[in-house]
């Protein structure tokens, strides 16, 4: 299996201490080499892990998190007390941590040897209650972290820090992110708006915004020995409606669509931006309101936000790399209308044009036809449906004193029909629980018009990402009701605004 984040590295460092003298430490230093190689090992757990010399000192301790902090390579650190570990050893080093942090609850062996146990055995074999003072200083110090136990032979327990990992990694996209926005928010729409200096605050991303015309120049700088390679490249992998191919009547339309590719693409690299916006009340010399370019960049793994929406195009970039190397994809997404037969209803979701062909396993169709709105030439993009399955849908909202995720699990169907008509990609769902509660829930958590709907990163992953975050997740899945629902975002509304102090 190919390791995603093989540019990437997650550190495992084994506490101890000098107590118990050189010969045990040599034991602990191979045993937690043994545990390191099976995380390294494991086809769920999506980065190089590297193990670190036995951490026996405070010194040692917080010089090992300095360089964790320093080093661009490094996803976070997992943590594990092999003996008994004292934790106040770990105070300066958790206190200077800056990157993510698991710790994991394990063990060297699986079975206890009972036959053969003694109190040696037990003087090495501490983790029981090594980790438990490690915990206790955690706690103490309120420190962000993320616990897993369970032997690592475990596949469940794999799986766990697998997740973890991606959700660290989601955190590394957004703390490095530079997002681009061309022109600015769709006039007069409120969830769209939000505080840019705090999201780099909380989050590390940086959003700026360049005019559109800065755009449309690069796109008109496309080379047109380019865009016929782009175009071949179109006919070849994707179903092309006639009148777009090479010798239709609308064939200048896909080249112009290519050329908007090739010009965010040079604008996008030029600029270090992994994530985008743009807003069809903002086109500047744009001939179309970009849409098979920006289908194209999403499945690339870049972020989009339509109508300016820089929160969404943020988390798009977040959910593509935390889904990296999973089956399924991430796209903008909206919640366009339902199906509302009793007991049966559905979510039709889709955009103007924007939805990401990650989404399915069938070719996309490219076609081309009007838009009522953007007043500029017909938009080229592709069609499509999502493929049927599980998916998260996720919003990230500012609700003034903080951000909030709000999430809903459900599951992918296919469409109660051909939808001839209906020239967009579109994914069509079965929220959970069910229609109500979850249209109640989102409404009353305020929760966004403009999603990311995942099918290869899931519920899990966001959990640990708001955990690094320190960010409200509101999750609406199986066993939520309106009432319980309702009460956590009162108690919520309390608890961030203790813990951002009054």
């Amino acid at each position: 299996m190919t390791t995603p984040y093989a540019d990437r590295e997650v550190w495992f460092l084994t506490g101890s201490q000098h107590l118990y003298g050189p010969e045990v430490l040599d034991q602990v230093a191979a045993q937690s080499q043994e545990i390191a190689r099976a995380l390294d090992a494991a086809d769920a757990v999506p980065a190089p892990v590297v193990w670190k010399p036995v951490l026996a000192d405070s010194t040692t301790i917080r010089r090992v998190m300095l360089e964790a902090n320093a080093d661009d390579r490094v996803l976070g650190v997992v943590t594990w007390m092999h003996t008994f570990s004292p934790s106040k050893m770990w105070i300066a080093g958790l206190d200077a941590l800056r990157k993510p942090l698991l710790h994991l609850h394990t063990q060297a062996n699986v079975e206890l040897p009972w036959a053969t146990i003694d109190f040696d055995f037990m003087n090495l074999n501490q983790a029981a209650h090594g980790d438990r003072e490690h915990g206790y200083v955690h706690a103490r110090m309120n420190t962000t972290r993320t616990t897993v136990a369970g032997h690592v032979s475990d596949p469940s327990v794999l799986a766990r820090v697998g997740t973890w990992v991606r959700g660290a990694a989601g955190w590394a996209a957004l703390h490095e992110l530079r997002l681009a926005r061309f022109g600015d928010n769709m006039r007069d729409v409120a969830v769209t708006e939000g505080d840019k200096t705090e999201a780099e605050i909380r989050f590390g991303i940086s959003t700026n915004t360049w005019a559109v015309n800065e755009l449309a120049a690069a796109v008109d700088a496309a080379a047109d020995a380019d865009v016929d390679v782009l175009v071949r490249e179109y006919e070849t992998d994707y179903d092309v409606e006639p009148q777009l191919r090479r010798g239709g009547e609308r064939h200048e339309s896909l080249r112009y669509a290519a050329r908007q590719e090739l010009g965010l693409l040079a604008k996008l690299e030029s600029l270090g931006a992994k994530a985008f916006t743009t807003s069809f009340e903002d086109l500047g010399g744009l001939r179309q309101l970009p849409g098979l370019a920006v289908q194209r960049l999403m499945a690339r793994g870049y972020g989009f936000g339509a109508e300016g929406d820089w929160k969404t195009a943020a988390l798009v970039r977040a959910a593509k790399v935390m889904g990296e190397g999973l089956p399924g994809g991430a796209s903008l997404m909206e919640d366009y209308t339902y199906d509302l037969t009793p007991g049966d209803e559905l979510v039709l979701g889709a955009h103007m044009l924007e939805v990401c062909p990650s989404l399915t396993t069938s070719t996309p169709r490219i076609e081309v036809h009007p838009l009522g709105i953007g007043g500029r030439e017909d938009p080229v993009r592709m069609v499509f449906q999502a493929d049927p399955g599980p998916g998260v849908v996720v919003s990230l909202a500012d609700v003034r004193d903080r951000f909030r995720l709000t999430a809903n699990v459900v599951d992918l169907v296919d469409a109660r029909g051909e939808l001839p008509h209906l020239p967009v990609a579109r994914a069509v769902w079965k929220p959970r629980p069910d229609f109500t509660t979850s249209a109640e829930s989102w409404l009353l958590a305020g929760g966004a018009h403009h999603t990311v709907l995942s099918t290869a990163a899931g519920l899990d992953a966001f959990r640990v990402l708001a955990r690094i975050a320190r960010v409200e997740l509101l999750t609406i899945e199986d066993g939520t009701t309106v009432d319980r629902f309702e009460r956590e975002l009162q108690w919520n509304q309390a608890y961030y605004r203790l813990a951002g102090g009054l």
